[in-house]
């Protein structure tokens, strides 16, 4: 389709024209922020190619912010968690150097593992969330699943003769983690499954997982010692490891704020 071009169009025909102009190549913000634009232009005097500029890094800057948005949304997230909000001093095990240098996601475009090991209240999922919304907002692929959750789609996907497509699936993403290792027992069929998907992603993509237990401790959750030693050598290799400690600072927060509600 070509549009019809006049010389000395009135504005009100010009903003019709710019509206339909948008329309055709999906440039939704520059036809929704024009006229805003438009009037700055004029007050600030730019010239034409400033003018330009500006709506043509409007629209960029818009579709940057909605693959993003799509891509946090995609990674499934059960909430929303940001580095800015983590209070580091309120757990001094991590070192806030570590973790913004983990934000850069250089580890992912190597495709090394984190571990994030401790107690709970200590942070652990916060930190997983928040470093995986990071690696989404700079465009990787993230998938967040708990790991109970993960090893049932596994075996529901084995019975129903789709486990190789499962297991593709979760190797393509850039990004997994897996929250909640090492809460529950996992049988040797669901071990060896969730073995499979490591393996699928071994130095090709990264994994991040949180655990309340210490890597001595994974026994009780793998229970084949041979399974369980070659779990752990996948998620440590060349990877980076975060021990966020024993000392909730979830539940001293709240004792802090019962005592100031006393207090008062």
């Amino acid at each position: 389709m070509t549009l019809p071009r006049q010389r000395g169009l009135t504005e009100q025909a010009a903003d019709a024209a710019i509206d339909t102009a948008c329309r055709l190549p999906r440039l939704p913000s520059i036809r929704n922020e024009f006229n805003d634009i438009a009037d700055r232009a004029v007050k600030d005097q730019m010239t034409y190619r400033g003018f330009l500029a500006e709506l043509l890094m409007t629209e960029c800057d818009d579709r940057a912010r909605r693959r993003s948005e799509r891509r946090i949304k995609a990674a499934g997230f059960p909430r929303e968690k940001s580095l800015r909000a983590f209070d580091f001093d309120a757990n001094p095990n991590i070192d806030a150097a570590t973790v913004h240098t983990l934000a850069s996601c250089e580890w992912i475009k190597k495709s090394q593992p984190l571990c994030l090991i401790g107690d709970s209240g200590t942070g652990k999922s916060h930190m997983l969330i928040a470093l995986g919304t990071e690696a989404a907002m700079k465009g990787y692929r993230v998938r967040y699943t708990l790991a109970t959750k993960l090893v049932n789609e596994l075996v529901e996907a084995a019975d129903e003769k789709q486990l190789n497509k499962t297991i593709a699936r979760y190797g393509r993403v850039d990004l997994l983690c897996i929250d909640e290792l090492g809460y529950m027992e996992l049988d040797r069929h669901g071990a060896e499954l969730l073995f499979q998907v490591l393996t699928e992603r071994e130095e090709k993509n990264s994994v991040a997982i949180a655990s309340n237990e210490s890597f001595g401790g994974w026994t009780k959750t793998f229970t084949d010692p041979r399974l369980c030693a070659a779990i752990v050598d996948r998620l440590t290799f060349n990877g980076t490891i975060i021990e966020t400690g024993t000392d909730s600072y979830r539940l001293a927060s709240t004792r802090a704020r019962a005592e100031e509600h006393v207090a008062s």
